[in-house]
């Protein structure tokens, strides 16, 4: 096959992978009110149909990747995409909420080995310098299915039931899962082979779940004895985990990624990025339908400029990373999105909806923007042979970075009076900022030292991917 037509099929395939688990997610949210009352679950079970999955995923992304890059991204891809629409088959059929939560939690283990895939195989398919685009398509296409799951998911649990939702992936899971293991991809260097790591992996899933559990909590039980103990066990496990991997001699993460300075800041870009978002989308749909009374219509027609921006913002954030360099994209991407969200915590009972759009408007492109760099970066940056731990990261710092958000803006809003946009999108405006200072780690503008690239070809070789 010929490197054009692989690329492409690489990117449909990227592409599918991701659509499938942004809608998922979408559709699911829609969805729960009707699983819970048919089959008659609390609403602490309908939670962990979410909660659960969280877990699965965030505690095996990076492991997911390592073996991506030790046993090849496609043949894993398969694996997780054929499981995860088998999964979603499985859960249409499920007879108890039970059941429900036992296979949202394979689920998220067969979502864990697919996602970091998604981004691996485009680092093996594209030379590091053309990587901008292929991202930038990929998050368009999470944005358009973000946007539309939540009126694709009502529509089809108003006409055919909550059962519906999760039938909606099976058949593109399986054609791609088979187009996957048909096609044969680039051969993997002897570089990736090694050991697997399993004490690092163990000690990291014991963090990340920790982590997730104790955000998770937090919106439910305010901060608590047990929040101030998970974190404990968070700094504890993610210490051992980096005291580790330092003296392994296979390590889960290696050190080109453990130890680059360039790496940490983008994910770090990414957290903050994501957790600024999703809290401020949390706080928004609140405010719009307790205080100004919209209804689920309204609000989301409201938000909408957000999710076109990211759609057809991120490829225009492509040309501007090869134009102007990670650092001054992702400069203009993180205060576009501070702006949005101060913008937004300005609404009160006179808010037009020329004002909310507006708000939500820069939401959307800086969110487009930040997400396509920092990605770009974290992918480039590492080698091909630990593509899949920079996805697996990548992932994970979009797992955590909602939760925290959400987790933060929930808080702020107990401690106040009622439901109010002040506090928490000023909280969650300062996140955002943090990517400000995160940004000037990152490489400048290609014309005066053209750093990504040149790294790149010095280390891997000019044909490196291709």
């Amino acid at each position: 096959m010929n490197s054009r037509l692989h690329r492409r099929l690489t990117l449909a395939s990227s592409v599918t992978g991701a659509v499938a688990v942004a809608l998922d997610g979408t559709v699911l949210t829609v969805a729960q009110p009707t699983l819970q009352r048919d089959l008659h679950a609390t609403f602490a079970q309908v939670q962990w149909t979410s909660t659960g999955y969280l877990i699965a995923v965030a505690s095996l992304l990076v492991f997911a990747g390592r073996l991506g890059d030790r046993y090849g991204h496609q043949q894993v891809f398969a694996v997780g995409i054929l499981g995860f629409g088998a999964t979603s088959a499985a859960i249409g059929f499920a007879p108890g909420i039970e059941s429900v939560i036992g296979l949202r939690v394979a689920q998220g283990v067969f979502g864990a080995l697919l996602q970091p895939a998604t981004l691996g195989m485009l680092r093996a398919a594209y030379p590091a310098d053309r990587l901008g685009m292929p991202i930038a398509l990929r998050t368009s296409a999470i944005g358009l299915a973000a946007a539309a799951g939540p009126v694709l998911g009502g529509s089809l649990v108003t006409a055919l039931g909550w059962r519906a939702v999760f039938f909606l992936n099976v058949v593109p899971a399986l054609l791609m899962g088979v187009l996957a293991l048909a096609v044969r991809g680039p051969a993997r260097s002897r570089a990736a082979s090694g050991g697997l790591d399993v004490p690092g992996a163990c000690l990291l899933a014991v963090a990340l779940v920790s982590l997730v559990h104790t955000l998770v909590g937090i919106p439910e039980a305010g901060w608590t004895t047990a929040s101030t103990l998970g974190l404990v066990v968070v700094m504890a496990a993610g210490a051992a985990f980096v005291r580790h991997e330092r003296r392994t001699a296979s390590p889960l993460v290696p050190y080109d990624v453990l130890g680059s300075a360039t790496i940490g800041a983008a994910l770090g870009i990414l957290v903050a990025g994501s957790a600024a978002m999703l809290g401020s989308l949390f706080v928004g749909s609140y405010y719009l339908q307790q205080v100004l009374e919209l209804d689920p219509l309204q609000t989301s027609l409201r938000a909408l400029p957000g999710a076109v921006m990211m759609v057809l913002g991120a490829p225009v954030a492509a040309v501007l990373l090869r134009r102007q360099g990670a650092r001054r994209t992702t400069l203009a991407g993180t205060i576009a999105l501070t702006s949005g969200v101060l913008l937004l915590s300005r609404l009160d009972r006179a808010s037009t909806a020329v004002s909310i759009g507006g708000g939500f408007l820069l939401l959307g492109a800086g969110f487009g923007t930040v997400m396509v760099t920092a990605t770009a970066v974290l992918v480039r940056q590492a080698s091909a042979e630990s593509a899949g731990v920079a996805g697996g990261l990548q992932q994970t710092a979009m797992n955590v970075g909602p939760t925290l958000g959400v987790a933060t803006a929930t808080l702020l809003m107990a401690l106040g009076t009622g439901v109010t946009m002040g506090p928490p999108l000023t909280a969650l405006a300062a996140v955002s900022a943090l990517g400000v200072m995160l940004a000037l780690r990152l490489p400048g503008p290609p014309g005066s030292s053209g750093r990504i690239r040149q790294e790149s070809i010095n280390k891997y070789g000019a044909g490196d991917g291709s």
